[in-house]
């Protein structure tokens, strides 16, 4: 290895992935021990991370070139040693010339003097605040101001940041095109659309408000089932360039809040909305006539009042067929469907704003390839039936689906390119369903959890891959809403 090109070497160093053989080869030599460091890229460091700064400033003398770093102190206790603190933020500016890509996860110890020494990281493009207790507006601002070219900004668990001068700023700025702001409770959804002109340019926004027992009960106001958000010019802003779009836990009433953004974002391909009080039918088709690349779109839906006439009031999830059938004439690109419904009685008729008609209507407008339904109770034999048409599912996955039984797998086992079927609390199939699924002799690989009327002996070599579980795990548990799903 000595006599090699130093170009061959680091060549041979580029196809080597995994960090601990990385670590391994540096040993080998001096010279693979200089080489491997100039090219390191990377790195994650935590609780082993002891005299923070010291440390800190002798990985960063070994890696140079570093471009991403990523401190994550989750599940620390002062036994580990000491953590980053502000003064170790210098290191990066002083250190680490390269710097593009910084994560921060559970640093105690770092506060807003620490988040002014990454203004001078001019190359930063990319940061990520998680669980950063310390933290407020000020040091955003600051960031705001000195990182030029930030373009992706996420901020989890950040309970001091309120004010939104750092938002205002980066807005009129317009170069964000990555925003992400999950249980920082002093940002309200107003609160975000001072963004302003900064609309423009991003591409993913995420807004996620925190979990609480409130969102396993209907509010107790009552909407109007035929408020159009969407005939009004209240909010003088366009977000054309975005792609990615995900709202968990606000409320859009009485105010029109971010429900406003669903109407003007064109380029949407990929749509989650959970637990967002007072939508209604005109948000959707809204998005579906501004949205024709739209390609996934996820719904968790949960009880809310509504009622057009102060006589009668109607309990109900979101939306009803007619916003199915909106997307079924206007999105005919949609391929990934995600439909969970939270609260709802497992009888039909129910509280369910859908019917299988209006399922069954988006299912067979559109190229659907991936579909989950969650606690849906429509869905029934005549159902499956319709489903095991569709010329491009290739992945369905049913939790909780009550109207699911063997005459449904009868006829599901013929879907054409079906490859990858879930099972998850379906208690309505049996063994005599699953080896219908084993003479079709079409599966990749069967998921089965917790569905009391199948057994492993059934479900051994229906598929080439199979994954069996008679107990409800954490997982499931979170998907059907319990041990704090929400």
């Amino acid at each position: 290895m000595e006599d090699l090109p130093e170009a061959l070497v680091t060549e041979i160093l580029k196809k080597i992935t995994r960090t601990s053989d990385l670590n391994s080869l540096s040993l080998v030599s001096k010279q693979l021990y200089r080489i491997e460091g100039n090219q390191r890229g990377a790195i994650r460091a935590g609780s082993g991370l002891c005299t923070a700064i010291k440390a800190l400033t002798s990985l960063c003398d070994r890696f140079p070139n570093l471009r991403k770093v990523e401190i994550d102190y989750s599940g620390w206790i002062p036994g580990h040693g000491s953590q980053l603190n502000n003064k170790g933020l210098f290191v990066f500016s002083s250190h680490c010339s390269s710097l593009t890509d910084l994560t921060l996860s559970f640093c105690s110890y770092i506060g807003d003097s620490g988040l002014g020494c990454l203004a001078y990281c001019k190359t930063l493009v990319s940061l990520r605040l998680i669980s950063a207790p310390q933290i407020t507006s000020n040091g955003l601002f600051s960031v705001a101001v000195g990182c030029t070219s930030l373009s992706a900004l996420h901020l989890i668990d950040c309970e001091k940041i309120n004010s939104v001068e750092w938002l205002e700023y980066l807005g009129r700025d317009g170069s964000l095109e990555e925003l992400v702001v999950k249980n920082c409770e002093g940002v309200n959804h107003h609160d975000l659309l001072k963004f302003g002109s900064g609309w423009t340019k991003l591409q993913k926004f995420e807004f996620e408000k925190k979990k609480g027992m409130s969102d396993l009960l209907p509010c107790d106001e009552v909407f109007d089932s035929l408020y159009d958000a969407h005939t009004t010019d209240t909010y003088d802003f366009c977000c054309e360039s975005l792609k990615d779009l995900r709202l968990v836990r606000i409320k859009t009433w009485p105010e029109i809040g971010l429900r406003v953004v669903l109407g003007k974002c064109k380029a949407l391909e990929n749509l989650s909305i959970e637990y967002v009080l007072a939508l209604n039918d005109n948000d959707l088709i809204a998005l579906s006539r501004s949205c024709s690349n739209l390609k996934s779109i996820s719904l968790g839906l949960n009880l809310q009042r509504y009622s057009s006439d102060v006589q009668y009031c109607e309990t109900r999830t979101s939306f009803t067929d007619n916003s199915l059938y909106a997307l079924a004439l206007n999105c005919p690109m949609l391929q990934i469907v995600d439909l969970k419904f939270t609260g709802c009685d497992s009888d039909w008729p129910s509280e369910i704003g859908f019917t299988q008609e209006g399922f069954l209507a988006l299912i067979q407008s559109c190229p659907i390839r991936v579909l989950v339904l969650n606690t849906a109770n429509f869905l029934d034999e005549e159902g499956m039936k319709a489903l095991s048409s569709s010329p491009h599912l290739e992945t369905l996955e049913l939790i909780f689906c009550p109207e699911v039984t063997d005459a449904g797998m009868r006829f599901i086992a013929h879907t054409p390119c079906l490859s990858n079927l879930t099972l998850r609390l379906c208690h309505q199939v049996t063994d005599v369903g699953v080896a219908e699924l084993g003479r079709a002799r079409k599966l990749e690989s069967l998921v089965i959890e917790y569905c009391g009327g199948i057994s492993l002996q059934a479900a051994q070599g229906v598929a080439k891959s199979v994954d069996y579980s008679k107990k409800c795990s954490a997982a499931l548990s979170k998907k059907i809403g319990l041990g704090g799903g929400f």
